[in-house]
């Protein structure tokens, strides 16, 4: 049973995570590498939490006691006693790899660790922990406190119990957990990002303006979100970042990054966090 999760990373996703991790009642221990991504992490999910008390979701009651089981550290050793750590940094493979590395090393031995990546086939994480058994996927929504799928993902070396305890997780998080299997960008990275790309691509070629893009796949496939305005969203930077993983795993030219993303992203393009992407914001 998970009593002690550790969250690494307090950007958009891993303060999401730690969020409803703690409004379950869960110990939570929230990492990053800086305190200043700490303190922002915090009052990231200080401002969820009063929104909601707004609302009249939860009492103020439930948001103190929801902030009173987060902790924070700077020290990946604090995190040694966790039943599961969720892993929500940097979308970069060697990154990742090496804090599996580190966590491999320094945990106890029948911690669950969780990798939240939005396209890196979790078997490499598996295999650079050292114990690929207790090694799983837990792909969870932006933004997380309001989505309600988590992609559980299940590696060739994943056992029975890693994987139950993780699924059984989610459902206490009252998430929809699903069962996916190990593939580069998994299902639902491998559907959106292509059809956010040929979007860009509709740009760069000029079929058509942002807003009327996202206007045509809003009124005439009923999205909530037009693809540019949610690539955006996402972060272009991140977008670019899977399409990269699906284009090298699979080794197939429909899904080469469309060449305006690649320029925005180096111009500091990033979307909604840097200000400008397909749109100013």
């Amino acid at each position: 049973m998970v009593e002690k999760v550790g969250v690494i990373g307090a950007g958009q996703m891993g303060a999401g995570i730690g969020q409803v991790c703690a409004a379950i009642g869960k110990t939570v221990i929230l990492c990053d590498i800086k305190h200043e991504f700490l303190d922002n992490g915090i009052a990231t999910i200080n401002k969820n939490l009063k929104r909601s008390v707004s609302k009249e979701r939860i009492s103020e009651k439930e948001m103190n006691q929801t902030l009173e089981n987060i902790d924070t550290t700077i020290e990946l050793k604090n995190l040694h006693d966790c039943d599961i750590i969720i892993e929500a940094i940097v979308e970069n493979v060697d990154i990742k790899k090496k804090l599996f590395s580190d966590l491999g090393n320094n945990c106890k031995q029948d911690t669950i660790l969780a990798s939240n990546t939005s396209s890196i086939p979790i078997g490499i994480l598996a295999k650079a922990s050292g114990r690929p058994t207790k090694v799983v996927g837990m792909h969870f929504m932006n933004p997380v406190p309001v989505m309600k799928l988590v992609e559980v993902i299940r590696a060739k070396s994943t056992n029975d119990n890693t994987f139950d305890t993780t699924f059984k997780l989610a459902e206490d998080l009252n998430k929809i957990p699903v069962l996916v299997n190990d593939f580069p960008g998994f299902v639902s990275n491998r559907i959106l990002l292509p059809m956010l790309n040929e979007a860009m691509f509709c740009v760069m070629e000029g079929v058509a303006e942002p807003e009327a893009i996202d206007t045509v796949m809003k009124l005439g496939m009923s999205h909530p979100m037009g693809p540019l305005t949610l690539a955006d969203f996402i972060g272009l930077d991140t977008c670019l970042a899977i399409m990269e993983v699906l284009h090298r795993d699979f080794d197939d030219d429909k899904y080469r990054p469309c060449p305006l993303l690649k320029e925005m992203v180096a111009q500091g393009k990033l979307g909604k966090k840097s200000g400008e992407g397909f749109y100013k914001y």
